[in-house]
């Protein structure tokens, strides 16, 4: 697999994201080729630092970069020669097989959006984020693409984030589940609703609404929402998280046997920080595009994009497209 990789985005961009992307070349057998894009001299001055260059890594200059705060509309439309702008049209010349960008999110869809096209069937693209929880990972989507949804469409992304984890991460029959207010039939606005009555007469494996302290239960492969809350809980839970571990370590400098404990709980508290870290999944899957995108965070360090790589080569490699293609003109869904 080929693997576009946009050198220049992210918080720690370029010495974070070339630092991933050679250790990828070097260690992923299913990645032949990386295409690192961004300013070749800068790029170059970063590869300098490192030991090794694998020969998969290759250069492609562009001599523009998105910035992270910039408007996502006018900033594809006005840098043309940005790193994400040529990430996006290697994949649609065909000299990529799947596109990684720590940068700009909302650059990254537009981007995609414009140049890229929607499958065939697809109303809007949307975002689709892997996310741990207490028995198996799940599948939240979207994840901040539409903060306006019709019925219609919280049904298709139902669609293409069940054939996202029957396909990419290998689920049987995934359990797909509405986030809602209530676990009844009947709870909740009536979008959701809707798509309730909906979904419940699809061939999909349809557990029914999903609260929000069912989430990490990890009962559900996917939870389908809107992209207002879909964002919402996503950054709420990273937000959580990290109050969590920050008042265990308040709490254990507090006195010489606490701090004892710590050290001979150490092990378990590794684990569980190894469990909850976000960078294991790479990043965001960018759904119902005509072709494959991954959108990581912002502040990624090397990991995620080493992830997020592996994440592109496998969706590219199983044939999601195609499938997503299928189930949806299975839907026959017309408003």
């Amino acid at each position: 697999m080929r693997i576009a990789v946009d050198a220049m985005g992210g918080d720690f961009a370029p010495v974070e994201t070339v630092k991933g992307a050679v250790e990828a070349a070097e260690k992923n057998p299913a990645v032949s080729k990386i295409l690192l894009i961004g300013v070749s001299d800068i790029i170059k001055k970063e590869l300098s630092k490192l030991s090794h260059i694998p020969n998969k890594i290759e250069i492609v200059h562009a001599s523009e970069c998105i910035g992270m705060e910039e408007q996502p509309v006018m900033a594809v439309k006005r840098k043309t020669d940005s790193s994400i702008n040529r990430g996006v049209e290697m994949v649609k010349a065909n000299e990529a097989d799947a596109f990684v960008s720590m940068g700009n999110t909302g650059a990254v869809m537009v981007a995609s959006a414009l140049k890229l096209g929607t499958l065939e069937g697809v109303k809007r693209p949307a975002l689709a984020v892997v996310m741990p929880a207490l028995n198996r990972p799940f599948i939240l989507i979207d994840a901040g693409a539409n903060t306006d949804c019709t019925p219609e469409m919280l049904v298709q992304f139902a669609a293409m984030g069940s054939v996202y984890s029957s396909t990419v991460i290998k689920r049987e029959k995934p359990v797909v589940g509405l986030l809602n207010v209530g676990g009844e039939a009947g709870k909740g606005n009536e979008v959701t609703k809707e798509a309730y009555n909906i979904l419940s007469n699809t061939h999909f494996n349809f557990r029914g609404n999903v609260e929000g302290h069912d989430i990490f239960k990890g009962e559900t492969d996917v939870i389908v929402c809107d992209g207002f809350v879909g964002n919402v809980v996503l950054k709420t839970s990273e937000s959580a998280a990290h109050a969590i571990v920050t008042w265990m370590r308040q709490e254990f400098k507090k006195n010489p046997i606490r701090i004892a404990g710590a050290l001979i709980l150490k092990g378990a508290f590794n684990a569980l920080k190894k469990r909850t870290d976000p960078s294991i999944y790479g990043g965001a899957l960018l759904l119902g595009v005509k072709g494959i995108c991954i959108i990581g965070h912002g502040a990624s360090r090397s990991k995620a994009v080493f992830h997020a790589i592996s994440l592109a080569s496998k969706s590219a490699h199983s044939g999601l497209n195609e499938r997503i293609i299928q189930e949806i003109s299975q839907l026959k869904v017309t408003k």
